[in-house]
């Protein structure tokens, strides 16, 4: 006997022993005619099933198997031929049909059937049937010419409506009626193909549309599997995409029995396509071919097993479809799985229509793939190119660095707050995927004008700051003065003064010197507002004078000494204030720069005569902070430069309201904002919602050189005023206290200092959002 095993699973065996006689008696069954030699044998020879198993055994000595050759005279002719040989051969004066096969379950070294039948034997019937058919063909012929006349009159009126038919699907025309139905065969197949065939390319088109409308690339995926694991009948479709990163094929979905699945679940992973050890049926489709169809065992699956056994198939047929793009790359591979259990119905699912179909299905699906990729791949690319301009304004400045990175962070947390919130005023506000695109884009971009924005505007620290401190240039004037305080006093020893007198009023010049500079010194911190009477000390200390004896005209550029040519010359040595406004320190602004009236844009701005005023009493002189009328509109300026910016920007039609959003976020609710003075009810509550998050993260930035970063409740206690001044959106505050995002941000973003406890109900008290529930 003999022993056949096959694997079924990881951890589990098939096997059955089989005697000889039973193989024997199953050949015996399976006998073509009558003399059909039929016989089992082994790579040596031995014969090892053989329909009669008398034969099998030979005992001459010791029992062995019987050679095959020994059995019959045809048979010992085959192999003399060889067994190989799968013609005919003749032998025992009768020509016999050889037909040879190996069967692979016959263990390591494997079995081989061989079976000759009798030519005569295996076509008597067929002779017999062909004089027959002969016969009824001819009784046939002259029965149907008298009836030709009106079978052609029964097959002209179906073909004349296919016809119609046909010109109708010509023009795209699927509506048109269907053909009746044929008592024509051929006809009949006729009319059921046009059918099969428009409704084939209704459903080519209705996919075709239906992936070509589908905008996001998931989705794309997922629809595009369930529309060919539909059309095809397969138990599962499994996608690959090429990483244009790694360039593996790794797999992107999978649907298994209708039902979406992560391909990671079933030990489906990627393959390189560079290894040669690619399975047969993926070496075949990236040598060139469109297709294949292959029949796997579960030994043959590789890490497909675990899919096989998801849909407990022992075998498959896996029908692959090359997807490449315009350029003939390849962009990914589909596979259709279908079981393997030798019906009709089965193979109908690969027939090369069926095949025809998935590829033209497949290849329009492998454009949309590749245009969404692209797409996305330039979305990847404004996105990183926006971010790049967003930390460039940042690293401009070291002391607003991260307020560009921020803010979006702050402002979309305050959008998703709005967009879950239940309160009235946020009922409608439901962003859609192009609202959030739009959204993240205006929120990065919301201060790319400061590109235009001096540095040291920005970074003004003091108020004689430009692009260095000038309090040196003043404290060199008073060393002066405090030189000349101790000349004066050794000239009157020298001249024979008393020097107690002298020494007094030395010291006391000194004293008023020291104690003016340190003044002067502490008005230029900006820390402190300055009221009437500390103007009016710095007009005294201003009137002071000092001598210069060295022409100021010298070693300075053109420009400057064209705005020093405003006055004459003076004389040398000259007499001067300690503390100037001179018009070189005036610098007119160019005619290119004025905004008018009637602007396109709706820019109402206050544009002061001058682009910058550098005179150092002015300077001193402003009343909080460290910013001149002229810089605070530079500063200001930004945001004009910011919607200019984004408005000549080519946005595709869902993005047009990145410039609006992005350039809002300074204007306040009662209108007296900037750069358009901007009412409430003017303003998008996206734009809103950028304004309470560019006035937080100032609040507590801590890394501004004009100003520590405020604590918690500092900085929403400044917010909640400003709520009542009607500056900030009162429902977007509420929602930003009672969603404690306020909290969220500070874990991540403040220094632990600066968090510190919030009263909720004292802040919304405080900015009057009681009143208005």
């Amino acid at each position: 006997g003999t022993t056949l095993a096959r694997r079924s699973g990881t951890d589990s065996v098939i096997a059955a022993d089989l005697s000889l006689d039973a193989l024997s008696a199953t050949l015996a069954k399976h006998k073509a005619t009558a003399s059909t030699e039929v016989v089992v044998f082994d790579n040596d020879g031995n014969a090892v099933a053989y329909p009669d198993s008398s034969k099998l055994i030979i005992e001459s000595g010791t029992a062995h198997l019987a050679k095959a050759k020994d059995l019959s005279p045809a048979l010992n002719r085959l192999f003399q031929l060889g067994v190989d040989y799968s013609k005919r051969l003749t032998a025992g004066n009768r020509e016999w049909i050889v037909a040879h096969s190996p069967l692979s379950e016959g263990g390591s070294s494997g079995l081989q059937m061989a079976m000759l039948v009798p030519a005569d034997e295996l076509l008597a019937d067929a002779i017999r049937l062909r004089w027959q058919g002969a016969l009824v063909a001819l009784t046939t012929l002259l029965v149907c010419l008298p009836l030709g006349w009106v079978i052609s009159r029964i097959m002209v009126k179906p073909l004349r409506e296919l016809v119609s038919e046909a010109d109708a699907i010509r023009g795209f025309d699927f509506t048109h009626p269907a053909s009746h139905r044929s008592l024509v065969l051929e006809v009949d197949q006729l009319s059921l193909s046009m059918a099969r065939m428009k409704a084939t390319l209704v459903s080519f088109l209705r996919i075709t549309a239906s992936l070509s409308a589908e905008t996001h690339f998931d989705t794309l995926l997922q629809k595009l599997l369930c529309e060919t694991v539909t059309i095809n009948q397969a138990q599962a479709g499994l996608i690959y995409l090429v990483n244009s990163e790694s360039g593996y094929l790794e797999p992107s979905g999978l649907i298994v029995l209708g039902v979406q699945n992560e391909p990671q679940r079933y030990g489906i992973g990627a393959h390189d396509l560079n290894n040669r050890q690619l399975p047969g049926w993926l070496q075949q489709l990236i040598t060139g071919k469109s297709s294949t169809v292959v029949a796997l065992g579960f030994e043959q699956a590789d890490d497909l097993q675990g899919l096989m056994q998801a849909i407990e198939a022992p075998r498959v047929h896996l029908l692959a479809i090359h997807l490449s793009n315009q350029h003939g790359e390849t962009i990914g591979v589909l596979n259709l799985i279908h079981t393997d259990t030798g019906t009709r119905s089965d193979l109908e699912k690969i027939s090369p229509e069926r095949v025809a179909f998935t590829e033209a299905v497949s290849g329009a699906a492998a454009i949309c793939i590749e245009s969404q990729r692209l797409q996305a791949r330039q979305k990847l690319l404004l996105d990183s190119f926006i971010q790049l301009i967003a930390g460039a304004i940042d690293a401009k400045s070291p002391y607003t660095g991260g307020h560009c990175q921020r803010v979006p962070v702050l402002t979309l947390m305050l959008a998703r707050a709005a967009a879950a919130s239940q309160q009235p005023a946020f009922l409608d506000f439901h962003p859609t995927e192009d609202e959030w695109e739009t959204l993240h884009i205006a929120a990065w971009l919301h201060d790319c004008g400061k590109v235009t924005t001096p540095e040291y505007v920005v970074d003004k620290a003091t108020k004689l700051e430009t692009l260095h401190n000038r309090i040196h240039e003043i404290r060199t004037r008073f060393e002066v003065l405090k030189r000349d305080a101790w000349i004066t006093y050794w000239q009157g020893l020298a001249m024979g003064g008393d020097s107690l007198e002298l020494a007094t009023t030395r010291d006391v010049e000194l004293t008023e010197l020291d104690d003016d500079f340190s003044f002067v010194a502490c008005s230029n911190l900006g820390a402190e507002a300055m009221d009437d009477s500390d103007l009016h000390r710095l007009q005294q200390i201003a009137a002071r004078s000092w001598m210069r004896t060295l022409d100021d005209r010298i070693g300075v550029s053109w420009e400057e000494n064209n705005r020093q040519s405003r006055q004459p010359v003076t004389a040398l040595p000259a007499r001067e204030t300690l503390l100037a406004d001179r018009p070189e320190h005036l610098i007119e602004r160019a005619e290119a720069e004025d905004i008018p009236a009637d602007n396109p844009w709706g820019f109402k701005l206050d544009v002061p005569r001058y682009k910058f005023n550098h005179g150092e009493l002015y300077n001193l002189s402003i009343r909080r902070g460290t910013l001149t009328h002229e810089e605070r509109y530079i500063i200001n300026h930004h945001m004009v430069q910011t919607i200019l910016m984004l408005s000549r920007l080519p946005f595709p039609a869902h993005l047009k309201g990145v410039a609006e959003i992005a350039g809002g976020h300074h204007e306040k609710m009662d209108g007296t904002g900037y750069p358009k003075r901007l009412k409430r009810a003017e303003m998008s509550i996206a734009a809103r919602m950028m304004a309470i998050a560019d006035i937080f993260e100032a609040l507590t930035a801590a890394d501004r050189p004009y100003k520590k970063g405020k604590s918690l409740s500092e900085a929403l206690s400044i917010m909640a005023q400003m709520c009542v001044d009607e500056h900030i959106d009162p429902p977007l505050f509420e929602l930003f206290i009672q969603a404690d995002i306020f909290q969220r941000y500070a874990e991540s973003f403040l220094q632990p200092q600066q968090i510190d406890a919030v009263d909720k109900t004292s802040l919304l008290k405080k900015a009057g959002v009681e009143s208005r529930n």
